[in-house]
């Protein structure tokens, strides 16, 4: 199997799965408990939370661990006040979209940033958004189809100057490019460990201590009375341990997918009738979307299958849906050219052979051989 899917998850790192292992079977004391095994599980916990804190400049303290950046992000819009409003891009995750609707229907106005055709939020739609002054905006740091990168910093100051708080999802950009929570400027921050080769289950909220968050789930005081519930101590742990190579491993990681993804580029720009999108703008290093004309993206993913190549046509969390993706569709292109649109995002172990393979089969499948 040639894996190219790697915004979507990515397979757990020997050395990660190492760090876990033993919180799967020698110290499974639930670190609530005050006896040897509970303060080692606990101990642990703390481990992996300086560990993710190195990662992203921030204090341990400031880390909400979460079940994946899902609840992150629904954690972080509890942070409106009453009957204040909320502004999301046009680009959001659904995991940002459906709780800024359902927060819509008890109340809250809800205002939609546009972009531009190469998905970047245009200035025009900041200064709409001030001017309806919501308690708090959500823009993605980095686009999971595209790997577009927002000006976060940027459009952060202006917003604070309103006295509009700002949350990013940086669940893409974790791993891939440097961050640095204080620098963004923002007040709120979700991250996710599956997609820095960590397991699945296990997120964090990473937040200014200026925000007042309401938890989702109550009953223990666990992550400083934010997230009641007995902690996934492997999962935290092997989040911290990714988090770690992450850190350590970043220039090198970077250097190797843009060396990817500038030979993919240029073998793609070889075929007749590709379009990648945003070609031009500053995007994550592992990530191409392109359309084919004439060609169904999901059939074209289901053809690749069969050649025992994964890709994607969009976000995993929205797969199964017939409707062409809706970060396209706000960035300008036509249905049916969205309709055409496959994702790849490369990862770490990933070679140019396995490029050149990816791209001899594109070309035998779309009959430009």
């Amino acid at each position: 199997m040639i894996y190219l899917d790697h915004n979507a998850t990515t397979p757990i790192d020997e050395r990660v799965l190492a760090a876990m292992l033993p919180f799967l079977s020698t110290f499974y004391g639930n670190p609530s408990s005050l006896y040897r095994l509970g303060r080692i599980a606990s101990s642990a916990i703390d481990a992996a939370r300086e560990q993710l804190a190195a990662l992203i400049g921030v204090q341990p303290g400031q880390i909400i661990f979460t079940s994946g950046g899902t609840e992150a992000n629904n954690l972080a819009l509890t942070t409106l006040a009453e009957q204040s409003g909320l502004g999301i891009s046009a680009i959001e995750h659904p995991s940002v979209v459906e709780p800024a609707l359902h927060l819509n229907t008890l109340g809250h106005q809800l205002s939609v940033l546009n972009v531009d055709t190469n998905g970047l939020i245009t200035q025009d739609a900041i200064d709409q958004v001030i001017a309806l002054k919501p308690g708090l905006v959500s823009i993605m740091l980095a686009n999971n189809e595209t790997g577009v990168v927002q000006n976060i910093a940027h459009y952060a100051d202006q917003l604070k100057a309103h006295g509009i708080r700002v949350h990013t999802d940086a669940v893409q950009a974790l791993g891939k490019i440097p961050l640095d929570f204080n620098r963004l400027g923002v007040q709120l921050m979700s991250l996710s460990s599956h997609k820095i080769y960590g397991p699945k289950g296990c997120g964090a909220l990473v937040f200014d201590k200026t925000v007042t968050i309401k938890p989702i789930l109550r009953g223990g005081e666990q992550e400083q009375g934010f997230r009641a519930g007995t902690e996934n101590v492997a999962a935290i742990v092997g989040f911290g341990k990714a988090a770690e190579l992450a850190n350590t491993e970043l220039a090198e990681r970077h250097a190797h997918l843009l060396k990817l993804r500038n030979l993919l580029e240029q073998e793609l720009s070889a075929i007749p009738g590709i379009t990648v999108f945003a070609q031009q703008t500053e995007r994550l290093p592992n990530t191409v979307q392109l359309g084919i004309h004439g060609i169904d993206g999901e059939m074209l993913l289901m053809q690749l299958d069969k050649k025992s190549i994964a890709v994607s046509s969009g976000s995993a969390c929205a797969s199964g849906l017939s409707e062409p993706s809706p970060v396209l569709i706000a960035m300008g292109i036509d249905p049916i050219t969205a309709k055409s649109a496959i994702r790849v995002s490369l990862g770490k172990a990933n070679t140019e052979a396995e490029i050149i393979e990816f791209i001899t089969h594109l070309k035998s499948l779309t009959g430009t051989r």
